[in-house]
């Protein structure tokens, strides 16, 4: 079992780091389905998810897919985001704070809202509102859009909300949301890399602080699996023309919506 963990999160992270989205999607219910229950899995999936998202920016960053430089924007004095106190220098850094921060906030609001809404509810408006983001992505293929803050913002808040309500849909969400609002693809992968790593994290030690103990028999295997895919999938991203990354990302984004959608029921 643990060289077919390895092998299943080596895949998974090769999409995932790839497209930016379908680590946990595909892989939680390889794993569920292989007998292991939802307290094994989600632990060891958040810790790898940490482990690979930083790695995988930081390949990212190497191939030249983005750049990240987190010393202060000091024109954050006269900006409109002075209130946060800190920006970083790049803009692909700038953006996965931005993510991390509202992503957080959104995992609040997502905790209320939860607690009043049935889940079927909360799971179809996250399978919708993912393949309309899909289907949007390749409507405007042609279309180039400038990067715009407030949409982006919005997409920041709603993916962490997302992620709090049904611990799934934030990849597909943050990198189809990002192009959508003027992001170019391989900068979207990467930065989204970043950002789940590090949300993954606070997510892995709630757990640890509510439960105490991992499953270190199967952590240990999918974060050499999906350590080993790393380097490949930012080599795949380099590689790749523009163009062609939109239409597999809006593609990937609407095939996730619908199984997303196709779970609900069943």
């Amino acid at each position: 079992m643990f060289y077919l963990y390895m092998l299943f999160a080596f895949a998974c992270e090769y999409v995932d780091s790839s497209l930016g989205m379908g680590f946990g999607t595909i892989l939680t219910p390889l794993l569920l389905l292989s007998g292991l229950t939802p307290l094994q899995v989600v632990p060891a999936i958040l810790f790898s998810e940490f482990v690979t998202g930083i790695l995988a920016a930081t390949f990212h960053q190497r191939f030249g897919n983005v750049f990240f430089d987190f010393s202060k924007d000091e024109k954050i004095v006269s900006s409109k985001y002075h209130f946060l106190g800190y920006l970083p220098r790049s803009q692909d850094a700038k953006v996965s704070y931005v993510l991390t921060v509202l992503g957080t906030l959104g995992v609040v609001f997502a905790v209320l809202f939860s607690l009043n809404v049935p889940k079927i509810v909360l799971k179809l408006y996250i399978g919708f509102m993912i393949f309309f983001i899909g289907a949007y992505i390749i409507f405007k293929i042609n279309r180039p859009s400038r990067f715009n803050w407030k949409s982006f913002s919005l997409i920041a808040v709603l993916s962490g909300f997302n992620k709090g309500v049904s611990g799934g849909g934030y990849g597909p969400l943050v990198t189809g949301g990002q192009v959508v609002t003027g992001r170019g693809a391989k900068n979207a992968i990467g930065s989204t890399s970043l950002a789940e790593g590090i949300i993954c994290l606070a997510g892995f030690i709630l757990y640890l602080l509510s439960k105490g103990t991992i499953e270190w028999k199967l952590a240990i295997p999918l974060v050499i699996g999906s350590v080993l895919s790393t380097p490949l999938s930012a080599l795949t991203v380099k590689k790749i023309q523009e163009r062609k990354m939109k239409l597999i990302i809006g593609l990937a984004t609407i095939g996730l919506g619908i199984l997303t959608i196709i779970k609900t029921f069943i």
